[in-house]
């Protein structure tokens, strides 16, 4: 008969990763990594903490490791520890919007009606970029773009994307893609294109997703 002392103490080990994420800041750290790798100082920047808070959030990751860490210089660079943790968050917003009740109601407010925007899905957008009809805009910080971008995509930080506009050809549908589905970026994208009189497409869900599926990456990971 096995100690039951010993059971109990595996099942504590196999829930640290989901105690480490049980904190809002530490899951939205987790949603940024998910773009590739990150210091410490921009991370603390696109989440609005301080950067001693970020990273004592990033601490308590990497001691559930749910993260990794690399020194360069002066800076701390941190990366999700591999595509289980990727897994385990995707798995946990699926959770989350099949029995949150509220969630609907909280997205809305933080992301605005998006039922006016026109969205694309992955197969068309595969289907129309081997057709070469449209124009594809990497919307995030451009350090995620460096980590990894869908092939062909320019990269246009929705904060240049008013700045550019001259840079983007004409003649063509221009998708906008950005972190997924809670990512805001697109959607302002989008909603600027069309402003201007251009006809834009937010992609459905975002580039985790794409990633997650199999499809292919630039550089190829």
């Amino acid at each position: 008969m096995g100690d039951h002392r010993a059971k109990e103490a595996l099942f504590d080990v196999l829930v640290e990763a989901a105690k480490a994420l049980g904190n809002g800041r530490r899951a939205e750290l987790v949603d940024v990594l998910s773009q590739g790798e990150r210091s410490v100082e921009e991370l603390a920047a696109e989440i609005r903490q301080s950067v001693a808070n970020t990273s004592q959030h990033l601490q308590r990751l990497l001691r559930a490791g749910v993260v990794t860490s690399r020194r360069s210089g002066t800076r701390v660079y941190y990366s999700l520890a591999g595509p289980a943790v990727e897994r385990l968050w995707r798995a946990l917003r699926e959770t989350a919007e099949a029995h949150a009740g509220e969630l609907g109601a909280l997205a809305l407010s933080y992301l605005g009606d998006r039922t006016s925007l026109s969205t694309i899905n992955r197969d068309e957008l595969q289907r129309r970029l081997k057709q070469g009809d449209v124009v594809v805009l990497d919307v995030r910080p451009r350090p995620e773009y460096d980590a990894a971008h869908i092939p062909g995509a320019l990269s246009m930080p929705v904060a240049d994307l008013k700045a550019r506009l001259r840079q983007i050809p004409e003649g063509r549908d221009i998708v906008a893609y950005c972190r997924g589905s809670y990512c805001v970026y697109a959607d302002d994208a989008v909603r600027e294109l069309s402003e201007v009189g251009r006809q834009a497409l937010r992609l459905e869900e975002g580039f985790p997703e794409w990633k997650a599926a199999g499809l292919p990456v630039e550089p190829a990971t």
